[in-house]
């Protein structure tokens, strides 16, 4: 009778999960795509303004140059000016921070974006840099952090209806065993989204740039720079949270050839 009352528990618990993960839904008014997510654009905005000093803290605060940063700004605000960041309801901010060893970029929901004195130092031309941050921008558009967030929620109520109906009172310890293996298996389903979407945030990258004025092919000449970076003791953080620039590269070159059938035009800057 015990074992059947867990496994009821667990089957009220992952449907709770399911049915709140499958109920908020929301239409991104960028891309018009019906998304499951559960927070707002402001919610969105507010943890990313809350989040961002922390956040700057842990790669040695922002840099000082502030020529640089102004560049890194002018960029960024370049790319939002020129695409469909424009019907977003979030506010822009770039930064440079500090951290001349890390090759990273990152942002956070809401639209502040980061890019290290690292990766900068390693970019040679403003299409360049342009790519990074048209990535970062497309992560923010496609709302993929409350996004993330959601399936989260839905991984870690799933894993815990697991661990319930798994639960033997006879073998505590297998039971320990077998959430562990649910917990492992909610983590696998949360990185292969997250690929997904470092995927798209590319696509978006080339639109962005292209529009900006930028030859989207500085996406490419980016990806070969952190995959010499990745042969480096270490590699670059970038990698870390990123797919393998190798197999992104084929995407980006697919993208290029579906936006400009005849050719990239000559007169977009490099």
């Amino acid at each position: 009778m015990r074992g059947s009352l867990r496994y009821i528990i667990a089957l009220l618990v992952a449907g709770f999960s399911f049915i709140t993960y499958y109920c908020n839904r929301q239409t991104n008014p960028v891309t018009g795509e019906v998304q499951h997510v559960s927070m707002t654009a402001e919610q969105e905005i507010a943890l990313g303004l809350q989040a961002a000093p922390q956040m700057a803290q842990q790669y040695g605060g922002l840099h000082p140059d502030q020529r640089a940063q102004v560049e890194v700004d002018r960029i960024g605000q370049q790319l939002v000016q020129s695409s469909g960041a424009t019907k977003s309801p979030y506010k822009f901010d770039f930064h440079l921070l500090a951290d001349e060893n890390t090759i990273n970029a990152f942002a956070l929901p809401g639209g502040q974006v980061f890019i290290t004195a690292g990766l900068l130092k390693n970019l040679k031309t403003e299409g360049q840099v342009a790519g990074v941050l048209g990535h970062e921008i497309g992560h923010v558009i496609g709302r993929h952090s409350a996004e993330q967030l959601a399936k989260s929620r839905l991984t870690q109520g799933l894993a815990g209806a697991a661990g319930i109906a798994a639960y033997d009172p006879d073998r505590p310890g297998g039971s320990i065993a077998n959430a562990a293996v649910a917990a492992a298996i909610a983590k696998v389903v949360s990185l292969r989204f997250g690929r997904e979407d470092e995927l798209e945030a590319d696509r978006d990258a080339v639109q962005y740039t292209a529009e900006a004025g930028y030859d989207p092919r500085a996406m490419i000449q980016v990806m070969q720079i952190l995959q010499q970076a990745g042969g480096r003791s270490g590699g670059p953080e970038f990698l870390s949270t990123h797919p393998d620039p190798g197999n992104r590269i084929g995407v980006l070159e697919r993208q290029i050839q579906e936006e400009f059938p005849n050719g990239v035009p000559s007169n977009l800057k490099p």
